[in-house]
């Protein structure tokens, strides 16, 4: 078990190499890095595709997932310039391989880069990226208990998504519950209610995404 952690240890101190690069990177640039993270299905791609109908920044996407594309295809059909990244069972992106897509996407006509971590809410906390912050996404019929079950991501997260409140009234949720856990274990983290059928929710979404974006060219993080 010993030589297991250290062989881990290992990996993630070289990998922040990269990390460090690329925020550097993004940080010359002035583009916001987005490292989105939750749950299979709980509505990552769909809330890309509705910030592309409403925001007025110009983005990119990594997409990532262990197999297939089609997340990315899905993108592309919204106009939004997309790459995929499959991780071949890894639960989770790595920097060395963001740092591979980046060169790929065409980052002088982008303001703002969404990396769509793999559907996960354990690995893809643990691991920096490069990102500026790490937005956590939960889904009304995930069920109340995630921040509690999973508190190292809710407890990074610069924003937390609560999507798929459409559901409210025909699932057992308990939100105020869910709204009580986010705030114990991460008191500055605005809280977000997204009906991404609708597009409830999502202004509020994007302008929290514009100031970020005002502060990252002002010379902030």
């Amino acid at each position: 078990m010993r030589d297991i952690i250290t062989i881990q240890q290992a990996v993630m101190a070289e990998d922040e190499k990269y990390a460090r690069r690329i925020r550097q990177t993004m940080r010359d640039r002035k583009i916001l890095a987005v490292n989105i993270i939750g749950s299979p299905g709980c509505g990552k791609t769909t809330l890309l595709e509705q910030t592309a109908r409403n925001a007025g920044f110009l983005f990119a996407v990594i997409e990532g997932d262990i197999e297939t594309s089609r997340d990315a295809e899905r993108l592309a059909a919204a106009n939004i310039e997309a790459i995929q990244i499959n991780t071949k069972g890894d639960c989770h992106l790595e920097a060395h391989t963001v740092e591979k897509a980046l060169s790929s996407l065409a980052l002088d006509k982008a303001d703002v880069l969404f990396i769509e971590n793999v559907g996960n809410l354990v690995c893809p906390a643990e691991f920096d990226i490069g990102e500026d912050f790490k937005v956590a996404v939960a889904s009304v019929p995930e069920g109340v208990d995630k921040p509690v079950k999973y508190p190292l991501l809710f407890s990074q997260a610069k924003i937390v998504l609560l999507t798929k409140i459409d559901l409210l009234p025909y699932v057992k949720f308990d939100k105020e519950l869910f709204l009580r856990d986010v705030k114990s274990l991460n008191p500055k983290s605005p809280i977000v209610e997204l009906d991404l059928t609708t597009g409830a929710g999502v202004d509020e979404w994007l302008s929290f995404l514009t100031d970020r974006l005002a502060e990252k060219r002002a010379g902030g993080k």
